[in-house]
């Protein structure tokens, strides 16, 4: 038996006293409604209407019943509308990963998004490798990540992507840094500052396969991580870093050129798994890719030269 249908017709009757009206109301014809009521009659064991008069009358256990009956039907009416916000991705805990080389002018646009979008989603966020975040989205520990391409594992599905041109960090003071492009044979003999290939294999792979094609292998990959410890090791001298061009807005000392022809792009595209998702994760894919393409980390603020804890070899406004 369909007790919330039955207690739907119940409640439109009780409050018309009327069953032509009551019918009426529900779009329904009179028959099946009186129907549906002596049902419920009959798996209450009661009488809810005083039918005995031409004016139809709730009995005491209809008049008791009524209260309950709306109470019920307006608790229904939560519990879709909750699971309805579950289904489709505003309610619950989401949990996410992200580059750790992320700006934090990133991340916050990214959350006001969804906190706008959907304000009861609980948003987990994990600072994860692209090669930690696909083990984890495998072992169903997190329902979406910020991938940098090629890496492409099965059975995850991908948002849409934004490509992002790599070029070449190097110190300012460096004669490489003078022109304008920096061909990748002009690197020759030099070492190459890259996160270590544990942290993303395929973009690892791909980045060496293209610097031997166009004529650059480094004397040796130095591995690192953070963006203040590959600073510190351009800074240094005999090595250079090939990343986007947001990543040396952080630094006035380090500059950015591009490569001759454009040889490398990064792409980035959020994914989450094929089968189950999380209902919010597409929603998290098209945000993140809307942020992705617009926003980037403001530059330096100047430093007076007074300040400048460094000697001045190249002013970092000339470029």
């Amino acid at each position: 038996m369909d007790l919330l249908r039955h207690l739907r017709h119940f409640v439109v009757v009780a409050r018309e006293l009327h069953f032509g009206r009551a019918a009426e109301a529900l779009g329904m014809a009179q028959p099946p409604l009186s129907q549906s009521i002596q049902r419920l009659e009959r798996e209450l064991a009661v009488e809810l209407f005083d039918r005995s008069r031409r004016q139809v009358r709730l009995t005491t256990a209809g008049q008791l019943l009524l209260g309950e009956a709306e109470e019920l039907l307006a608790g229904e009416l939560r519990v879709r509308h909750l699971m309805r916000q579950v289904r489709d991705g505003a309610l619950g805990v989401f949990r996410a990963g992200v580059p750790p080389e992320t700006p934090a002018v990133t991340l916050r646009a990214l959350l006001d998004r969804l906190a706008a979008a959907a304000p009861g989603l609980d948003v987990d966020l994990h600072e994860l490798t692209s090669a930690e975040q696909v083990r984890m989205l495998a072992e169903r520990r997190l329902d979406a990540g910020l991938l940098q391409y090629p890496e492409e594992p099965a059975g995850l599905r991908f948002g849409p992507p934004v490509t992002v041109p790599v070029g070449v960090l190097l110190p300012r003071a460096s004669p490489l840094a003078r022109p304008r492009e920096v061909a990748l044979a002009d690197l020759a003999g030099l070492d190459l500052v890259a996160a270590p290939r544990s942290t993303a294999p395929g973009w690892y792979d791909h980045v060496l396969d293209v610097c031997r094609r166009h004529g650059f292998t480094p004397g040796r990959v130095r591995p690192a991580r953070n963006p203040e410890f590959i600073f510190g090791l351009l800074l240094a001298g005999g090595a250079v870093a090939l990343e986007p061009e947001s990543l040396a807005r952080r630094e006035p000392r380090i500059a950015w050129r591009p490569l001759v022809g454009r040889p490398l792009v990064k792409r980035t595209a959020a994914a989450w798994p094929d089968r189950a998702p999380h209902p919010a994760a597409p929603m998290f894919a098209q945000f993140a890719a809307e942020v992705l393409a617009t926003v980037e980390p403001a530059p330096p603020a100047a430093v007076a030269p007074s300040a400048r804890p460094w000697p001045v070899l190249f002013d970092a406004t000339s470029d």
